[in-house]
């Protein structure tokens, strides 16, 4: 099988905030639907190694602020590349508060929605929310950011002209969805990315 088929598919990118006391917390996400309209359910997957994951199971609340394609790199590094539990994600970030007291996006973003989990499902390295939407406004008119808008507008190039000295001689494997980089000689095949968690088949040699 070819595994690149998978990224055939089409993502949008998302910011998911949570509540738990008087700590506030988002990360990046790209996968949520809307499955039912009767009643009103939106489905999204998380990964169990986020902390926002952690603050969703115990709370069971969230908003989702939709991306739209004004979106910068420094808003994806802000919420994807650090980790809620020793960084505060939302500073120097504009936003709001829904009615559930959760935080959503102001900026570079085109709607929010707010959710109450109804049900979950194990998926082994993430779980399923499937929630009741209890909230939710539009934003801008301006067009949903997908996964293919953000490689081709937003993610700076690696341009292998730019490379410093330093990088030359650097031995390792870097990460073409988020840019992390591995060093090493050898990239273990079951190898998955601390940052956007895709696996080994989406790095590539420095």
């Amino acid at each position: 099988m070819d595994s690149h088929v998978m990224n055939q598919l089409s993502y949008g990118l998302f910011v998911l905030t949570a509540k738990e006391g008087e700590k506030d917390n988002g990360c990046i996400i790209n996968t949520a639907i809307q499955v039912t309209t009767s009643p009103n359910r939106v489905l999204i997957a998380v990964n169990k190694d986020n902390y926002t994951h952690d603050m969703i199971m115990k709370t069971k609340e969230f908003n989702l602020t939709i991306l739209d394609e004004s979106a910068t790199f420094d808003t994806f590094k802000q919420f994807g590349f650090q980790s809620g539990r020793d960084t505060d994600k939302l500073a120097a970030i504009s936003f709001s508060r829904a009615e559930n007291g959760i935080v959503y996006l102001t900026k570079e973003s085109n709607g929010y929605i707010s959710g109450k989990v109804a049900d979950m499902v194990d998926l082994g390295t993430h779980t399923a929310f499937i929630a009741d939407v209890t909230g939710g406004e539009v934003l801008s008119e301006n067009p949903s950011v997908t996964y293919s808008y953000y490689h081709a507008n937003i993610k700076p190039a690696r341009k292998q002209t730019e490379k410093t000295e330093k990088q030359e001689e650097k031995k390792g494997y870097i990460c073409k969805i988020c840019g992390y980089i591995y060093e090493g000689d050898t990239l273990p095949p079951d190898f998955v990315c601390p940052i956007c968690k895709h696996g080994a088949d989406d790095f590539e040699p420095l």
